[in-house]
């Protein structure tokens, strides 16, 4: 309790003063939720291991991204699952979309229109890299599916998007309420992103210079410094990290 204590403390006058105090807060989770699971992992070392949480919501961060202290690590995403009625996606099944293909003919790779976080990344490399991926130019983010040439005209692309993807380190946390909008799950997900994003707003904790979100395609997340398009441009309510608190209160610390 003291420690959701100390996260709930009151916001000070004026609005930017007060976002202030609500990353710190938020960051403040994070380094405890950080310590509790042992530290971040990285994608592409996981494989969704026994007692791994069926239902969360996940932060991912990236390396070189950090807040305007050059030393925490910045969010770059903030994501979870299962929120329409009736949903019955994992948090590991929503994480190793992102992640891509281990095996297979076609390993390393992934599927873009299975993950909205690999279409951006693809779509940003696009921008950044165009000669190098200009076979796949013509296909990426068209359609619910592909054939088997598509996805071969497609397959250096999403080997990169899988490369870019795999190192990025990701902190979660058990959410395990069922689905629905009404869900702590989306309203985590949905004021955390709405604080962290710089969208219209006076940045805070800006994405560095060399960001690969600075070459997106949506302007949602050059502007946000986000890999989220939904709730960049929402006002968020500071009560929901106390709700993210209390579940983050309810991660057992690991043992040495």
């Amino acid at each position: 309790m003291d420690q959701l204590r100390r996260y709930s403390a009151p916001r000070s006058n004026g609005h930017v003063v007060a976002r202030h105090e609500d990353l710190d807060r938020l960051y403040g989770l994070l380094d405890d939720l950080k310590i509790r699971l042992g530290g971040p992992r990285l994608l592409r070392e996981s494989q969704g291991s026994p007692g791994f949480p069926s239902r969360g919501v996940y932060f991912f961060f990236e390396a070189g991204e950090h807040r305007a202290d050059g030393r925490t690590p910045r969010v770059v995403r903030v994501g979870t699952h299962a929120i329409s009625m009736g949903s019955k996606t994992t948090l590991w099944n929503r994480l190793s979309q992102h992640r891509g293909t281990l095996s297979g003919s076609l390993a390393r790779g992934g599927n873009h229109r299975g993950s909205i976080f690999r279409l951006h990344v693809g779509a940003a490399l696009l921008q950044r890299r165009p000669v190098e991926f200009l076979s796949a130019r013509g296909s990426w983010g068209i359609g619910n599916n592909a054939d088997r040439s598509t996805k071969q005209v497609e397959y250096e692309l999403e080997r990169a998007v899988s490369d870019y993807i795999g190192v990025v380190p990701y902190l979660w946390v058990p959410v395990d309420d069922e689905p629905g909008k009404a869900s702590d799950r989306g309203r985590i997900e949905r004021n955390c992103i709405a604080l962290l994003s710089n969208a219209r707003k006076l940045a805070i904790d800006p994405a560095s210079p060399e960001w690969l979100g600075r070459h997106a395609a949506r302007a949602a997340i050059r502007e946000s410094g986000l890999w989220n398009v939904n709730h960049v441009y929402e006002s968020d309510d500071p009560n929901a990290l106390s709700t993210l608190a209390a579940y983050i209160q309810q991660v057992e610390p690991m043992r040495a």
